[in-house]
């Protein structure tokens, strides 16, 4: 489980000044990033390796608005992990009252350099294995 904080800049609300829903999505981008490096593998040692990541689906189920320079609190987890494809789920919480803002998911798959699919247990064995083993 990783914890990734965004602060709601105000470019990212409406003209009713909730933050856009839009963004929630790139706020999951960034978690998710963040989740990478925390546990070895940021996208930078990926790519280098001829790895990339494309997101295959993602969704969102919004609870409650934010507004400018609310911290939001990403708590992101996997929720499933099958050698290809790697899902991830997402708790946003206002990090100020701990009000759930949003509950959303994404899953990503492997692919090498030519844009075919990859099993990770044979390219990276060693991020196969930390995947396997997160809660």
């Amino acid at each position: 489980m990783s914890k990734y904080i965004h602060k709601v800049n105000y470019y990212e609300t409406d003209k009713m000044g909730i933050t856009h829903h839009s963004n929630y999505i790139r706020f999951m981008e960034e978690a998710r990033l963040n989740f990478l490096s925390e546990i070895g593998y940021p996208m930078t040692r990926l790519e280098a390796e001829g790895i990339t990541s494309p997101v295959v689906s993602v969704s969102c189920e919004y609870k409650y608005t934010t507004t400018y320079s609310d911290e939001i609190e990403i708590e992101v987890s996997v929720a499933g992990y099958n050698g290809v494809k790697l899902t991830l789920f997402y708790e946003m919480r206002n990090k100020q009252n701990d009000v759930l803002i949003a509950t959303a998911s994404s899953v990503n798959c492997f692919i090498d350099e030519n844009g075919k699919p990859i099993a990770l247990r044979k390219y990276v064995p060693d991020f196969d294995d930390i995947l396997k083993t997160i809660d």
